[in-house]
């Protein structure tokens, strides 16, 4: 196999194009012959966490309208990072925002990017099988209309296996879960 040498660009100048709900740079960067180029980078959030809450054979996701894709979804209960926060507390402060649910513990899963061509920030991924409490959802963002909804198992790996959960996030973190022994392997669907 034929290796080419790794070289990375050099960044010269960031200029701030948009703030809004996605904050967009414009980045000068110089590439390894010498020649420039600009190139938007997200830089909306430090990063997101979002928690995979599993109970039996139950899996907790999130029911959400998105409007860039003009669809009702099943993702994670998930959210950017709020200054000076941890990822495992953005995860909790989320979950406890979305559900109601406060986990009586959290595991790391995973870290990922979702869009490593044009975001900077990684999704960080916990794991929860305890629940401490429950209560009710309090977040306040009129464009987030979320319901809590517990799918069984099987249920969610046939929505992936007919690709109606379009949600990577979702997906990954059940891959992940499986894949570190936390739930039952995904297993392969007649369709």
């Amino acid at each position: 196999m034929m290796t080419q040498r790794e070289t990375k660009w050099e960044t010269v100048d960031r200029l701030l194009v948009h703030e809004g709900r996605v904050v967009l740079f414009d980045h000068t960067a110089a590439l390894p012959d010498g020649s420039k180029l600009h190139y938007e980078v997200d830089e909306s959030v430090a990063f997101a966490a979002a928690v995979l809450v599993v109970s039996g054979d139950q899996v907790l996701v999130t029911r959400q309208y998105r409007y860039p894709i003009d669809r009702w979804i099943f993702d994670l209960p998930a959210g950017g990072a709020e200054d000076g926060e941890e990822p495992i507390d953005t995860a909790r402060r989320e979950l406890e925002e979305e559900t109601g649910i406060v986990p009586a513990s959290l595991v790391p899963l995973h870290t990922f990017f979702l869009n490593p061509g044009r975001a900077r920030w990684p999704v960080h991924l916990f794991f929860s099988s305890e629940v401490e409490a429950m209560g009710a959802a309090a977040g306040d963002d009129p464009a987030e209309q979320v319901s809590a909804v517990w799918l069984r198992v099987d249920e969610l790996d046939s929505l992936i296996a007919k690709g109606e959960i379009l949600d990577p996030t979702l997906i990954i973190a059940r891959t992940m879960a499986a894949s570190q022994g936390l739930m039952s392997p995904l297993k392969p669907l007649d369709l």
